[in-house]
């Protein structure tokens, strides 16, 4: 049977992930060092885990955990990562410390022990804005808004004449636009991956994840994907917050979809590539919580809209997923209402710490949102 290491294993896309190998007859083996921010302070396994899945408790940043993690291993799944936009904008050590010198020390350890194939999670995040067109139908890759801009609540994406862009589904060859400590950890990730990989033989994958939702999403990490921040506040009879005007748009991908996409990545022969995987769908942040607010029984629940920015956040960016439809044979199954009634099913038994209005007083305190 193949093995497959998966790194952060024990989180949210990577439980899903190991519960999808093993479905197809993989021997899974997790590494995940049970951070408190995503598994509370107890720092226990997640009840969740498939007890077929070989858990073990150690850092990416450490070269003997992920010795002992890579003995055996054919295949490589690295989701490891601290993830999080704002708080990457402050605790910036740390978010360069797991994510890029720890993808540096998995690296390591595998030009000892080289495997079959790697994939590795990057994200969305790195293409900054996403594609736009213009008045004449030119596509253009919109400028970042300036500070003056945002502080006068024009929020739309403008040209250099001040008309408005009109948002386009963002494809792989969009060239990234860093706008957070975050973005810039994600694609050193992917290239040093695929760096590495093609001078030690080892054949290597990005997958850029876009907005991803559904169960086993941390609750209580007010840096975590925002259906699971909106989540926590609902849960503790709290409207959901929405930062600029709301109509800022994503693309929503159901974790499952997700799982499949990591398992369609491993079993790829394609090298070197780099894959969006979305939904290929756009939606409103503000059409979002409203929706979460109506499958959780709290349509009294109003979003509240509170008209101000945080450093690092884009304005519109969802994926064409063109390439991995032809490449990978990615076909996301979920549709968004069925995924979030799964959701709202998963969140009735669940209890949520909401700690969204402390780390937005934080990021306020260090000037990043205004």
């Amino acid at each position: 049977m193949v093995r497959v290491l998966i790194t952060g294993g024990a989180g949210f896309i990577g439980s899903h992930a190991a519960d999808t190998l093993l479905a197809a007859g993989y021997e899974v083996r997790l590494l995940d060092n049970l951070t408190a921010q995503v598994h509370g302070t107890s720092r226990k396994p997640p009840v969740y885990l498939d007890p077929e899945a070989e858990l073990l408790i150690g850092d990416v940043t450490d070269p003997i955990a992920l010795d002992r993690a890579l003995r055996g291993v054919d295949k490589v799944l690295h989701l490891a990562s601290a993830v999080g936009v704002g708080q990457s904008m402050y605790d910036m050590v740390s978010y360069v410390h797991t994510n890029e010198v720890g993808t540096a020390t998995l690296l390591e350890a595998l030009a000892r022990r080289p495997v079959a194939r790697l994939v590795v999670a990057s994200s969305m995040s790195i293409y900054g804005e996403g594609l736009c067109q213009d008045g004449s139908k030119t596509t253009v890759y919109p400028a970042e808004r300036s500070p003056q801009q945002l502080r006068s609540g024009r929020w739309e994406l403008q040209d250099e004449n001040g008309e408005p862009l009109t948002p386009l589904p963002t494809p792989e060859t969009k060239q990234p636009s860093l706008s957070s400590v975050y973005a810039l950890n994600k694609y050193a990730q992917e290239r040093l991956c695929l760096m590495v990989g093609k001078a030690y033989g080892i054949p290597a994958a990005a997958l850029r994840f876009f907005n991803v939702y559904g169960p086993r999403q941390a609750l209580s990490n007010p840096y975590t994907g925002v259906l699971a921040i909106f989540a926590a506040r609902l849960l503790n009879g709290r409207s959901p917050m929405v930062f600029e005007d709301g109509l800022q748009r994503r693309d929503f991908v159901h974790v499952h979809d997700v799982a499949d996409a990591c398992r369609l990545a491993l079993e790829s022969e394609c090298n070197g590539e780099v894959f969006n995987i979305g939904s290929g769908q756009s939606r409103s942040i503000l059409s979002v919580a409203n929706d979460l607010a109506r499958v959780m029984g709290r349509r009294d629940l109003k979003p509240l809209i509170t008209g101000k920015y945080r450093a690092g956040d884009i304005r519109h960016c969802f994926g064409d997923i063109e390439k991995s439809r032809r490449l990978l044979k990615f076909f996301p199954r979920i549709e968004f209402t069925r995924g979030l009634e799964e959701l709202a099913e998963y969140l009735a038994d669940q209890v949520a710490d909401d700690h969204v209005e402390r780390a937005t007083e934080e990021l306020a305190s260090r000037g990043l949102v205004a």
